[in-house]
């Protein structure tokens, strides 16, 4: 069992992590509209070029991960030698350069892609370390439990005070530079002291200098693993869809900028301490009950959001509330599920590929996050939104659509798709027990 100090320590980068993941989740696209100056469809554009290019680097990565060898272990080095330049290119992704409109288009397109591929050097041996530090069920999901903790936590900060920290910064280009730049600090030091105070215990018995085509067999042989990844696709659609359209639902819609803070507050609060049930609802129904049930009041959510007026504030956060918290589970145990999906795959091709199998469930989630970003800025087009001009009535609608029946949709797919994820707690300890016995697993005490 891992200590308290092991699971904080782990989770605190995450914390870290969503200080940029919020940041650009939530207020990116808002920036380029509002600040940046540029139109939503070309905005539409940069999202998804960047994200798809951020999604392809993904397996790269986790390639690369799955070859690294070092005193620090696979994954750790990357958490010490990423940081900077991750917060380096953060910084530069939420400035205003003085160009013309050709050179802040190619600046906007250079400095977000830049960003996604770093952040993949950076996030996908980070996620990848929840395999190499128990092999226990049930610890796993803890282990997520803790680790969403901190980056809900994070997401709340980013949420609710960066339209104060951009104000109190100066406002505008100069505030969210300043805003960047003081985040892009504190992540640094926090993926330092996750590098530091962990250490990787699971490995294969024998040390394997993967070919491409052990993790293509990896992949390919995994069926779990491709549930676990529609199940990442959906969750981070339906997230993507209300992050990014509600700072456009709360100044064009309910005419009230100023509660965009407080809303990511409430919400993201709400869904923080919702995830002290999930360890209990995962003992009881197993992760993808637990899944399904949490897909099932987000379907309650969207319908109460989509059925209240603009202009009712206190309903609205609550199924705001009540959305955000059926995407909590699918947030922390596809996370949980993935290291099952690794073990599985070891028992049946003799082949453990760590960076590999999360680096694809990461392309589906990253992939979903190129759909999404770029489908609400294209939607805002296609329903004629107008950047700091009174909206029509198609656009008001099309916003409401996109906070409420599009996460309402996805979280119907997400549901049924969970039924075929079988790889549960017995089925799991089976496979573990058989991997120690053919001794194909060494965990470290």
């Amino acid at each position: 069992m891992l200590t308290i100090d092991q699971r904080l320590s782990y989770g605190l980068g995450d914390f870290g992590i969503n200080l940029y993941f919020m940041s650009v989740m939530s207020y990116l696209l808002f920036f380029y509209t509002e600040v940046y100056g540029i139109s939503a469809s070309v905005a539409a554009g940069v999202f998804f070029v960047a994200r798809l290019v951020d999604a392809i680097s993904d397996p790269l990565m986790g390639y690369l991960a799955d070859r690294t060898r070092s005193r620090w272990g696979r994954f750790r080095p990357y958490l010490f030698w990423g940081p900077i330049p991750l917060a380096l290119i953060t910084v530069a992704t939420f400035t205003v350069p003085d160009f013309d409109e050709f050179g802040k288009v190619l600046w906007a397109y250079l400095t977000y892609t830049a960003f996604g591929i770093i952040y993949t050097v950076v996030t996908i041996p980070y996620a990848g370390m929840t395999s190499v530090l128990t092999d226990n069920h049930q610890e796993r999901a803890t282990l997520s439990t803790v680790r969403m903790a901190c980056a809900f936590s994070g997401g709340i900060l980013v949420s609710t005070f960066l339209p104060s920290f951009v104000e109190w910064f100066g406002g505008n280009a100069r505030g969210y530079q300043n805003t960047m730049s003081l985040f892009a600090v504190v992540a640094t030091l926090l993926l330092w002291i996750t590098f530091a105070r962990t250490r990787e215990r699971i490995s294969a018995q024998t040390l394997q200098n993967l070919r491409i085509t052990d993790s293509v067999r990896v992949i390919g042989r995994n069926p779990p693993l491709g549930v676990v990844m529609l199940l990442f696709t959906f969750g981070m659609l339906a997230f993507t869809f209300r992050q990014a359209a509600a700072p456009y639902h709360f100044t064009y819609n309910v005419q009230r900028p100023d509660l965009i803070g407080d809303y990511f507050g409430v919400t993201l609060g709400v869904m923080t301490l919702s995830l002290v049930v999930i360890p209990y609802l995962t003992r009881r129904f197993d992760k993808a009950g637990a899944i399904r049930i949490g897909a099932m009041v987000a379907l309650v959510g969207g319908c109460g959001f989509y059925l209240t007026p603009p202009d009712d504030i206190f309903w609205t956060f609550v199924w705001g509330s009540v959305l955000a918290v059926g995407g909590a589970p699918v947030a922390v145990l596809c996370w949980a599920m993935i290291p099952d999906t690794i073990e599985y795959a070891q028992l049946r091709t003799g082949i453990r590929a760590d960076g590999v199998v999360f680096a694809t469930a990461s392309f589906f989630q990253k992939l979903a996050k190129a759909i999404g970003g770029a489908g609400v800025a294209a939607l805002l087009a296609w329903f004629g939104y107008v950047a700091n001009q009174p909206q029509t009535v198609e656009a008001k609608e099309g916003i409401l659509l996109m906070m409420s029946v599009c996460p309402l949709v996805v979280n119907v797919l997400l549901f049924l798709v969970s039924f075929f994820y079988r790889l549960d707690s017995r089925a799991h300890a089976e496979i573990v027990a058989a991997l120690k016995a053919k001794n194909h697993l060494s965990v470290d005490p």
